[in-house]
């Protein structure tokens, strides 16, 4: 095979096959966005080692801290997403390999000194993902006024490369529908990408060897096995947990 030859090129060829007869069919094409999403992920799922590590945080005292601000000024509606993007800049920071990128040729690291943070937006046309800029420099609410202009332009006009390109790290989230975990496809040339799920109200055992109910939030973190392991991944999540457990550090 030759050195440039893509993984993946000797694969079989896709079966085809006139599937009306075995019922009625309708056929529906793709949106160019749809197709273009379709073969990077593909790229990236057959060129990157991908594991992916499932925990779960507890967002008890976010909620509670959520619910605060929302009583001290009804205006102000900040989604967990925009805390979760501020622990990950946290995470970053202390975990610099995940904010990261293998150069083209995989035998050199380049290590990133910004923190822009990718959300994937579920759009008619197809999955996009928005790139926020330097989150750790912006406040709570800017962070949520930027992610929401990004959902609206990536619905309403679509995003241009640039709003699409320099991501430190992606968070895909489903917490807004539902799920308990799943296996998110990394962004390349990205190294990582954080999924969350619905978050839900769970007993579990204190201190006191009492039962309290903790509010849980499943996390599913997918990264490349080239330039991360399970324990520094599960050591990354476990992070998180404690930033999350102290949401007032975060703003």
């Amino acid at each position: 095979m030759s050195e440039h030859t893509p993984i993946g090129a000797n694969l079989p060829p896709w079966p085809e096959g006139d599937f009306s007869v075995f019922g009625e069919i309708e056929e529906q094409k793709l949106s160019r966005m749809q197709a273009l999403t379709g073969a990077f992920m593909s790229r990236n799922w057959l060129t990157i080692p991908h594991v992916t590590h499932n925990d779960k945080v507890d967002t008890t005292a976010l909620e509670a801290h959520r619910k605060a601000l929302a009583t001290q000024d009804p205006a102000v509606k900040l989604s967990p997403l925009v805390f979760f993007a501020k622990a990950l800049v946290s995470a970053l920071k202390e975990f610099p390999r995940f904010n990261a990128s293998l150069d083209a040729s995989a035998k050199k690291l380049i290590l990133k000194k910004y923190f822009h943070v990718g959300i994937a937006i579920d759009t008619p046309a197809g999955l996009v993902v928005g790139v926020v800029r330097d989150v750790d420099k912006k406040s709570l609410t800017e962070l949520a006024a930027d992610i929401k202009a990004l959902a609206i332009k990536a619905t309403e006009k679509g995003l241009t490369l640039d709003e699409m390109s320099g991501g430190s790290m992606t968070i895909s989230s489903l917490g807004g529908i539902g799920g308990t975990s799943f296996t998110p496809i990394i962004n390349a040339p990205e190294v990582a990408i954080l999924g969350v799920t619905r978050s839900d109200w769970e007993p579990s055992r204190n201190e006191n060897d009492a039962i309290e109910w903790r509010h849980k939030t499943p996390f599913s973190l997918s990264y490349d096995h080239r330039v991360i392991n399970g324990a520094d991944a599960a050591r990354f999540i476990r992070f998180l947990d404690q930033q999350l457990q102290n949401p007032q550090q975060l703003v």
